[in-house]
């Protein structure tokens, strides 16, 4: 499929009415998992297009492409409205929570599968243990206070376990940069991983960054702070990936080419078919996005379009599916942590490095650690951790359910 080639109505066409953008939501009982993952995907994919274009315009100083950018943006603003209300008033704020820590799951296990370059790779596989962790943190506390198994929430197609213990993530800030990638030379799929993992983590710091203070107890408004610190590092370590040197008339016809990719792949995707038929809407409207980006960088960039894509076709759709196999194996490297450009076993580190100075700094004691204290409450209260799984940990030292064990990625010895 190429989306330039896509037949669309004039772009003016593309505005919503009040009832247009509001949604039928979905059956929280009934809905598909992946059905939630993709909503959270394409709104946080949305999220980022509107707050790419408001920054481009503040760094611009020709009000003809400011109201390009702003007729555009407008649009971008009535997809993310309409997409956000496909979540249903019955699904309290750790439910969603669940779904937003299974894409994070999925999504990076996906992408990682497929990539072809080892520096993008290596990153996903990284921040995929954690992301991990937090579903198994997130998952005990919705058991605490709600008394729901997250297993039936994630359809059990993700497994619920520990993955790097969340209070090995602490790092300095200096050890999340990485080398970003040659936009001239990586290809097509590279260069929408990043587009894509920035969005999905984005919109997950976001989240957390927003809701911390609204959760119900002094556990869960911790927690939500401590894991929202973790997403902070994931942004910063995505975000560095992509490449700085792309002007933004170019990154904007990335971006629009990264939605059509996104909402293609979900249309052809998507089980429910009420909403399988708003992302083909979308679909088009992000085709007619295209188009007129690329008509801008043409006119006020003296770029061909070619020249930022110049094999439009799309490459392998992004189908969700299960991954259990490929994470238990990435799982044999919970003991590695991000050391500036790299990645490095805490074994291989001076006992001075500054991982340790930091964590230990950050932490002070793990009895003030919120994701590690809420598996305490857990097993104090119910005698054992919540897991699901489909065999027993892969990690010998991360079997043991009823004690949180907080060395694994953080001391050399255990």
């Amino acid at each position: 499929m190429n989306p330039f080639n896509q037949e669309t109505k004039k772009l003016e066409d593309y505005f919503m009415n009040w009832e247009e953008m509001y949604p039928k939501s979905y059956d929280k009982t009934k809905v598909s998992p992946f059905t939630k993952v993709r909503i959270i995907l394409l709104n946080g994919t949305e999220f980022e297009s509107n707050w790419f274009l408001h920054q481009f315009a503040r760094n611009c100083d020709n009000n003809d492409l400011k109201r390009e950018l702003a007729l555009v943006r407008n649009q971008e603003q009535q997809q993310q409205k309409r997409i956000s209300c496909l979540k249903p008033l019955n699904e309290n704020m750790l439910e969603s929570t669940i779904a937003y820590e299974q894409l994070a799951i999925e999504l990076t296990a996906i992408l990682a599968q497929n990539c072809k370059c080892k520096n993008t790779k290596a990153a996903l596989d990284f921040a995929l243990l954690e992301d991990f962790d937090h579903l198994y943190r997130f998952a005990n506390l919705l058991r605490i206070d709600f008394g729901i198994d997250a297993e039936t929430m994630v359809g059990k197609f993700t497994e619920i376990i520990p993955g790097r213990p969340t209070i090995a993530h602490h790092r300095h800030p200096m050890d999340n940069v990485k080398n970003h990638m040659d936009s001239q030379k990586a290809d097509l799929y590279t260069k929408l991983i990043g587009n894509i993992i920035t969005a999905a983590e984005q919109q997950t710091m976001n989240f957390y960054m927003n809701m911390a203070n609204c959760y119900k107890n002094d556990l869960g408004r911790k927690l939500f702070a401590e894991i929202g610190m973790v997403e902070e590092e994931h942004v910063t370590q995505y975000e560095s990936l992509k490449d700085p040197n792309c002007t933004w008339l170019e990154q904007w016809v990335m971006h629009e080419y990264t939605e059509c990719y996104l909402y293609y792949s979900a249309w052809q995707d998507e089980s429910d078919e009420y909403i399988k038929g708003i992302w083909e809407e979308h679909y088009y409207m992000e085709c007619a996005h295209l188009k007129r980006a690329c008509e801008c960088l043409e006119k006020y960039g003296d770029t061909d379009c070619k020249s930022v894509i110049p094999k439009p076709e799309f490459p392998k759709l992004l189908v969700f599916g299960e991954n259990i196999d490929y994470i238990r194996e990435v799982l044999k490297t919970v003991d590695v942590t991000s050391t500036e450009e790299t990645y490095t076993n805490i074994y291989d580190l001076p006992d001075d490095h500054r991982y340790f100075q930091h964590n230990k700094l950050i932490n002070k004691s793990p009895e003030i650690v919120a994701s590690h204290l809420v598996i305490n409450k857990h097993i104090k209260k119910f005698d054992k951790d919540y897991r699901w799984s489909v065999s027993p940990h892969p990690i010998e030292e991360l079997q043991n359910r009823k004690e949180d064990n907080v060395c694994v990625g953080i001391c050399k010895e255990n």
